[in-house]
């Protein structure tokens, strides 16, 4: 599946997808508190996504930072784009992302285009289906991004070698 990563062995970029402000209807008026989602990533195939929560903006966004440091995960790209179509799915999220030739650029919508420029990839077509919702649209990309594996594996566990695979 995916391995681990620490966090403090890569250079990590950051870039805050989603605020949203909450209210809580309290006896005196109302209570503002603010949720943050995160995605931290190092260009390079790594990339971690987090939700955080707190009374100010800035807070909230520190604490989603380090709960994406800690949900690193390792992304196997072929070259600047991904190796083959996949799709991922969270609650009523859908994401199709289809591997693009070079220089078509990112083709994706905004929670999907943050993960796909902090994981490193140049080039790929993506559409997100069903729920626009950034939680679950986030969610689904990082499933549908774990499914990727690299050819060598896909021809180790199919008992060929990786020329077999490619000219069936």
């Amino acid at each position: 599946m995916t391995e681990r990563v620490n966090p403090h062995e890569l250079d990590l970029k950051e870039k805050v997808v989603y605020i949203n402000r909450v209210a809580k209807v309290v006896k005196g008026g109302r209570r503002f508190s603010f949720s943050a989602i995160v995605v931290v990533g190092d260009g390079n195939g790594y990339v971690g996504v987090g939700l955080g929560k707190a009374n100010e903006v800035v807070n909230a966004i520190a604490k989603a930072t380090e709960n994406a440091k800690k949900e690193i995960i390792r992304i196997k790209l072929s070259g600047g784009t991904i190796p083959y179509e996949v799709f991922g799915k969270f609650g009523a999220g859908r994401v199709i992302m289809k591997p693009a030739s070079a220089g078509t650029g990112v083709i994706a919508g905004g929670p999907v285009r943050a993960i796909c420029e902090m994981v490193g990839i140049r080039d790929i077509l993506t559409k997100i289906l069903g729920s626009s919702n950034p939680h679950n649209v986030v969610k689904a990309t990082i499933t549908a991004l774990e499914k990727l594996e690299d050819p060598a594996t896909i021809a180790r566990n199919r008992g060929m070698t990786v020329q077999e695979l490619y000219s069936s």
